[in-house]
């Protein structure tokens, strides 16, 4: 057996004092001749690269991305490694031009030494100096697509919406973003699985033109098939896909899909939900839809801070439960506070049945300054709904009783009415829109309980339309629409004129989402000594011109919005007299949606006002 001879330790710690004293030592070679050169040259750079051109913006482009950029700041470069990178710069600046549409460049590079070059001056110089020559602008685009049963309608919409036209100068950049595009049209209907089979783009530097073909292989069409809820564990997940609306054995529609998905995310029921359509099937023509999901608590308290210009500082808290014990419906209950409204309310709602429709039931209790008065309010209301792709309708009883406070208050009045709702939303953006049209429309019919028993009818229409007026060149090839906005809406009371009406069935209007330049519900019917009060006939109506904003040249998420706006409240027809309010304001595209701040001017309230709102709802 072999065992290893044992060093006496004070050998290894002499070595290990030795070889200390020496690394300590070597920080003193710093004063040797010749060290305060090399410290010099460790901070200076190899060489400066200059860049002659006349158009500023390949000169930048050069000087950011040619390969010598790379090597300026190695201090030790040897002049034959130099010389190997001036050889390859050359051809590294023509492959640079070529991919902003420059294909017969006149080059030259010069190596300068710098004369008694300063401490932190580099030694030598590169220059590069161009003409750029003629840049090669688009002859043709040859757009073709195989596999689609719809090969000639689709082909011809890829051509239409070509991004890289004949006689647009060619980039590159400009070619792939076409190509990708047209790729994504494809893929948003019917043919998620397309591809871009070739492409070619074939240059004719001698007369500065190029010609392009790109062939799409569609694949297969789609259709939708079944959702399939994974992930969540704790509710129904067979009646909550109803409330995706996914359109089965439709067309797939990367739009429906992302629409199906908001549903579900806002639905309640899930903190995170995730859609996909399951390509990997044997049957393209009902591929099932897999969405991935984490449920939500079953229950929830959210409290908040706000701010409105029509109603000043808000405090809220709101309460959900997702599973109500005994009925399984959900139920949100919500308590706000601000300088115009006190409320308390519970709205419970049941899941969808196999038709789409919904039981729901609301409790409200408010007090809030409406017209001239402090009213005390309550609502109950109980019926079905149904909610489809575009189409809401509802219909339910409503018991209202109103208590108004202040001298010269109207009575005491309640109601009971059975109502019908419908809404039609054929917006391109359900939430941010900037194309279509929606209506919306309500009837009621009922009688008065309190003072005395009087038939009424109450109808209430809305209008909102955007009417594209042309499109903004914002540069780099992006454009927006210009649009009119234009919103109507209309209501009346039919009764009695001895009928006390609860002041929640009448009509007051003014304020951010109506008539600006006024505050909120501040127009109403005129009563005893002036007071306001609200009335059976209301009538508002809108036109705004929104326009996309470039600062500088470049394009941003704001708008500009420049708009009049007009209503008229009174009990009756002969008595409408419009308040009209005129101004100006910005539109910006936030993260979180839309947010509009407008100056208005009231013609008749002779007052200027800020409005804010963040957010669209129709």
């Amino acid at each position: 057996m072999f065992y290893p001879r044992k060093t006496p330790a004070r050998w290894p710690a002499l070595l290990f004092l030795t070889l200390t004293l020496g690394l300590a030592a070597l920080p003193g070679c710093g004063t040797l001749p010749g060290a305060d050169s090399a410290d010099q040259q460790a901070g200076r750079a190899a060489f400066a690269l200059q860049v002659h051109v006349d158009d500023e913006g390949i000169r930048d482009y050069l000087s950011e991305h040619l390969e010598l950029q790379r090597f300026r700041q190695l201090p030790d470069l040897q002049d034959q490694e130099l010389a190997r990178l001036l050889g390859a710069a050359d051809a590294n600046a023509r492959e640079l031009l070529a991919t902003l549409g420059y294909f017969s460049p006149d080059i030259t590079l010069r190596l300068l030494d710098t004369p008694a070059p300063a401490k932190d001056e580099p030694p030598r110089t590169v220059e590069l100096t161009l003409r750029p020559g003629p840049r090669t602008h688009v002859a043709s685009a040859d757009i073709t697509v195989s596999g689609a049963p719809d090969l000639a309608r689709r082909q011809a919409q890829l051509q239409r919406n070509w991004s890289l036209a004949p006689g647009e100068a060619f980039t590159q950049q400009a070619w792939d973003e076409a190509k990708t595009q047209g790729l994504r049209g494809l893929q948003a209907r019917r043919y998620p699985q397309a591809r871009i089979a070739d492409s070619r783009a074939d240059i004719d530097a001698d007369n500065a033109q190029a010609r392009l073909a790109v062939h799409y292989d569609s694949g297969p069409a789609y259709r939708f098939g079944p959702l399939q809820i994974r992930g969540g564990e704790r509710y129904d997940s067979t009646r909550i896909a109803r409330i995706a609306l996914l359109p089965t054995g439709q067309d797939y529609s990367q739009a429906r899909l992302l629409d199906a998905q908001q549903r579900l995310a806002a639905s309640g029921y899930y903190d995170a939900v995730f859609l996909t359509l399951d390509t990997e099937g044997p049957d393209p023509q009902a591929a099932p839809v897999i969405a991935q999901v984490r449920d939500a608590p079953l229950q929830k308290l959210v409290f908040g801070v706000g701010v409105s210009t029509d109603s000043g500082a808000r405090l809220s808290m709101d309460h959900s439960h997702n599973r109500l014990p005994g009925l399984g419906w959900r139920a949100v209950s919500k308590l706000s506070l601000d300088n115009k409204r006190k409320l308390a309310s519970t709205d419970w709602t049941a899941l969808p049945s196999s038709h789409g429709w919904r039981w729901f039931s609301g409790v409200q209790l408010q007090r809030e300054a409406t017209g001239s008065f402090e009213v005390d309010s309550s609502r109950l209301r109980a019926g079905r709904t149904q909610n489809s792709d575009h189409i809401d309708r509802s219909y339910f009883l409503q018991h209202d009783m109103a208590h108004n406070r202040g001298p010269g208050a109207p009575p005491w009045a309640s109601a009971i009415s059975a109502n019908y709702g419908w809404t039609g939303r054929y917006f391109n953006n359900n939430n941010a829109p900037t194309r279509g049209w929606g209506l919306a429309g309500e009837i009621g019919v009922g009688t008065t309980l309190r003072p005395a028993r009087q038939p009424f009818v109450r109808a209430q229409l809305r209008w909102q339309s955007f009417i594209g007026l042309g499109r903004v060149d914002l540069g780099d090839r992006v454009s927006r629409d210009s649009r009119l906005a234009l919103r109507l809406e209309g209501g009346a009371v039919l009764a009695r004129a001895g009928a006390d009406i609860p002041v929640t069935q009448l009509f007051l209007t003014g304020g951010d989402t109506t008539v600006r330049g006024y505050g909120y519900r501040s127009i109403g019917a005129g009563i005893n000594n002036g007071q306001t009060y609200g009335g059976r006939y209301m009538t508002v109506a809108s036109a705004e011109w929104q326009r996309p904003i470039t600062l500088r040249g470049n394009r941003t998420d704001f708008e500009s919005a420049t708009f009049i706006d007009a209503g008229a409240v009174a009990d009756q027809p002969g008595q409408m007299a419009a308040r009209v309010g005129v101004g100006a304001g910005l539109r910006w595209r936030s993260p979180v949606g839309p947010l509009q701040a407008d100056l208005a001017y009231g013609l008749q309230s002779h007052a200027l006002r800020l409005h804010l709102r963040l957010g669209y709802t129709f």
